[in-house]
């Protein structure tokens, strides 16, 4: 299958986040028009640009991934009428070694989570890691943006002391 994602996933320290230095992030808006076990469906508006999305069910590290780009006014009204829940961030993009972070701040009910993920190519695929990142969060649901669209960060933060 060559629709495959593997990434890895990672708290960001805030005060390290802060005093980079960084380009802009683009404002992402995604909606899920479906969520269960085994698929989560998702329209995405970055920026100017929208996306339809299918992604199968996670195997820690990787997953099947199927995204393909449509037209932004569709894709937000996708979102508007038929999305059961949403995320709402901005992702900046940093080059580090030979890869680039995409690092999410987000917003709305999951205002205070500052993540960042890395695609690989392989799952044996070495990668350096900047003085920012914190713990690893690959595999934990919590993060998954689709779980964080129906429980929000805001709603267990208190009950789970030693975020960054």
């Amino acid at each position: 299958m060559n629709n495959v994602e593997i990434e890895r996933k990672f708290l960001v320290d805030k005060e390290k986040w802060t005093l980079l230095p960084k380009p802009d992030g683009i404002r992402y808006l995604q909606g899920y028009l479906s969520i269960d076990a085994d698929k989560v469906v998702r329209a995405r508006v970055a920026g100017d640009k929208g996306f339809l999305t299918i992604k199968g069910k996670s195997e820690t590290f990787s997953h099947p991934e199927y995204e393909y780009a449509i037209p932004v006014k569709d894709a937000g009204e996708l979102i508007q009428l038929y999305a059961t829940s949403r995320v709402e961030k901005v992702r900046t993009r940093i080059p580090v070694g030979n890869h680039v972070w995409e690092v999410d701040e987000f917003h709305g009910e999951n205002e205070g989570l500052l993540m960042a993920e890395i695609e690989l190519g392989s799952l044996e695929e070495l990668f350096d890691k900047p003085d920012w990142l914190g713990e690893e969060v690959t595999g934990d649901k919590r993060y998954y943006n689709s779980w964080l669209s129906v429980h929000p960060f805001q709603t267990w933060q208190e009950k789970n002391p030693g975020f960054i």
